[in-house]
This record gives structure tokens, sequence and C-alpha cells, in this order.
């Protein structure tokens, strides 16, 4: 065992540990909830890293998540034509990709597969998905069903996981209300996952897979960091109970698309808004900071990186390390989590892919591990998204809800890290997982 494979270790220890010294009430600790959470994460690394059926599972969902996205491509080529080849391709007509273009073959993805979620929806196949994850974490965690219920959600959707718990919001606890966000940033949506594979599949096949594992892991990591930040010191309503899911169902199947390629579209218009703002004041914020920077280097005989991916690297760079990420290749993924916090989850996923392309920088190991700690809506624009979201489903708790948005953040951003570790831990540069 490498010195890695040890800080993996000592990572998930420390991880908790953190997140104790952060909490609200340091005397209050669920033991069950922690126990319970840690044991999930664990047999599930060992299935997907460990069992060979369990590897072989793991293809089979991303070929058939690749297969999906080999679908919506067939629409999205009809309207935008070459612009929508993705890099590689070529067309029946025989014309060749222009490269990886996110307006033209990331964002329309999202169209379909909030298209095929609302299908699943409507069918009652994604409910009964929703209520296995559901009663495993109410029964084996002992939490309320309610935020359970929300949490498995937040697999398959974002912030519109909150309408299917509707009825139960205004009388959730603070601590179940923070679980409910916290679960959200933790995880991403399946329309978002189609961005993702797109940016990533080039240079990581198996990214599909590593996604949907990541993201259902991300739920029992996003409880335990959650209940240690923010304890329940409460009675929820519904603990150690199953709920309903409150979803009022379309009157046709066409109804049920419609409604929900709108939904897509809205959310398509939302990321390309934020992308074009955050990134441009973000470019300002670096000319400003490097400006300055530069003086101060100059002066103190300094060499420190000033634009804000290098400062946020510096701050991210112990957490690198305590995944296991090896000391050689810390700093480029330190650079890389440290963006998500400011630039999404998407900007970081593209410089990702941009490392993974440039050869030797980071191991297949590295570049698993870091996809593990990015796959969430971890970063400060989902404060708004999700506070704002719940606010709108519950305005009596307005107060309460704006009052944990960073705490909710900083448990999602340990909970990602935390998944990571147990990915890092068990994964062994096999080609299997990773595609090469």
């Amino acid at each position: 065992m490498d010195v890695s494979h040890i800080l993996n270790f000592i990572g998930i220890p420390s991880l908790l540990i953190i997140a104790w010294l952060l909490s609200l009430n340091r005397k209050v600790v669920n033991w069950r909830v922690i126990i319970w959470g840690l044991t999930i994460e664990l047999v599930f690394s060992i299935i997907i890293f460990v069992l060979p059926v369990g590897a072989q599972f793991f293809l089979v969902v991303n070929d058939v998540v690749n297969s999906i996205l080999d679908s919506a491509a067939a629409g999205t080529q009809f309207v935008f034509g070459r612009l929508a080849l993705g890099p590689g391709t070529t067309s029946a007509s025989g014309e060749t990709s222009l490269g990886f273009i996110f307006a033209f073959q990331g964002l329309p993805a999202i169209i379909f597969f909030a298209a095929l979620v609302g299908v699943l929806y409507y069918t009652g196949i994604m409910g009964k998905i929703i209520k296995i994850f559901s009663y495993l974490f109410t029964k084996l965690m002992h939490i309320s069903g309610a935020e359970s219920l929300c949490a498995s959600s937040s697999i398959f959707v974002g912030v519109e996981a909150g309408l299917i718990i509707k009825p139960y919001i205004s009388k959730m606890t603070r601590s179940e209300l923070n679980t409910i966000v916290t679960a959200g940033m933790a995880t991403i949506s399946s329309s978002m996952l189609a961005v993702y594979i797109m940016i990533l599949k080039g240079t990581f096949p198996t990214i599909a897979g590593h996604l949907v594992s990541a993201s259902i892991m991300n739920i029992p990591a996003a409880i335990i960091m959650s209940k240690i930040l923010y304890p329940e010191t409460e009675v929820p309503e519904t603990l150690g109970k199953s709920v309903k899911i409150d979803y009022k169902k379309e009157g046709s199947l066409f109804e049920a698309i419609l409604n929900s390629s709108n939904s897509g579209l809205k959310l398509i218009v939302g990321i390309a808004t934020l992308l074009l703002a955050v990134l441009g004041l973000m470019s300002f914020a670096d000319k400003i900071l490097v400006l300055l920077g530069t003086q101060i280097n100059h002066l103190l005989s300094l060499n420190i990186d000033w634009t804000l991916k290098g400062l946020l690297g510096y701050l991210f760079y112990p957490f690198a390390l305590l995944i296991g990420i090896p000391f050689n290749e810390a700093i480029p993924v330190a650079k890389i989590i440290g963006e998500r916090l400011i630039l999404t989850e998407v900007a970081s996923f593209q410089d990702l892919a941009k490392v993974l392309a440039s050869g030797n920088t980071i191991s297949p190991r590295s570049a698993v591990m870091t996809t593990y700690a990015l796959t969430g809506f971890a970063h400060i624009a989902s404060i708004a998204i999700y506070v704002g979201g719940y606010i709108a489903l519950a305005p009596d708790r307005t107060k309460d809800m704006t009052k944990m948005g960073f705490r909710a953040l900083l448990g999602a951003t340990l909970a990602c890290l935390l998944t990571a570790c147990f990915a890092g831990l068990f994964y062994g540069n096999s080609t299997i997982l990773f595609g090469h």
C-alpha cells in the first residue's frame, strides 16, 4: 500500500473531524447516522471497485447511459447539424466534427434528459426507484422519511426534488432542512449528467458510470456531514416513517414530455446565463488579482500564483492530499476542485478534460478521485438556487433557510471529498474502470 492509499485511510476520519469541529452543537453526535452512512459508502465502493460482478454491472450502466446520450444526439444533430457532432465523430452524410462546442452539444442534451425523467415519473418507474433508496436511508440511518425521500430524489433531479415533499417542508426541523439542501448540493441531476459526459467522454470513456455511482454515494455522505454540522435536536414529524411522493401526474404522456422539456429549456437558459455572468466576472477579478499580486511578488520576492484558480488551489491543496491525491499531482487537482467553489462544476469538468487530454499530468486513479470530488452542485451559486427554491416552496421558512446556505455548501463539499476518499481507497488503476 502506497502513501496515497494511507492518506485515504487518514482522510475519512479527518473529514469527519473537520465537520465536527465546525458543528453547531459538538455535544450531539448521531453515531447511527455516521456508522450506517460509512457502511453504505464502504459496501457500494467494494461492489463497484473490488467485486468483478460489480465492475461488470458498472460498465453496463456506463454503456446504457452513453446509449441514451447517443439517442439525445439524434435530435440535436437534426437541429444544429455539424455543430452538434461530438469530437472525433462523423455524420451519416460524411460531415466531420468541429470539436466540442458546449452550447450545441452539452446544453441541448439537458432537454432530452429532462424529458426522459418526465416520462419515468409519469410511468411511475422513477417513483419506485426513489422509494427504494428512501427506504434504505430511512431504516438504516433512522432519519425522517421526508428528508430521506427528498435526498434520494436528488440523485435524479435538482432543486425540483423539493416538490415531492412540499407538504412537509413547513413542518421540517432545521436539521432536516439543512440535510435536504446539503443533499441537493452534493449530487447532480440527470439533466446535468449529460453535460459532464459530453465534456469528458473523449478522454475518460467510463465517465458516465462514475458520475452515476458518485451521485448515489454522495447521498449517505451528505446525510453524514449534514447531521454532524447541523445535529438533530428536535423530533422530526416523519422520523423513521415512509412518506408518499407528492407528485401531480400530468393528463397524458405527451403532456409529461412537453412540461419536462420546457423545464429543461428553462434550465439551459439559467445555466448559460450563469456561466456568461460568472466566468466573465471571474476573468475580470483574475486580471485585478494578477495586477496587484505581481506587484506584491516583486516587492516581497515571492512566487505566488495570484489567479483565482491559483488561490483556490492553495486553499484546497491540503484537501487534495487528504483524499489521497499523490503529492506530484496534488497541485493541478487542487486547482480543479477549488475553482468549482466559484466557477461551478462545469468549468471544473472542462479543465479536468483538458488535463487528461494533455497526457500524463495526472494518473487514472487521480482522475477518478477528482471526478468523485467534483460530482455535485457545491458552489456559491447553488446557495441562491437551492435556498431560493425551497423558500419559494415554503415562504414561512425563509428565516431558517437563509441561515443555512453556507453551512449546507460546506457539508456538500465535505461530502464530495468523503466519497472521493472511498473511491481512491478501492480504485487500483484498473483499466476496466477507466476505459483505456
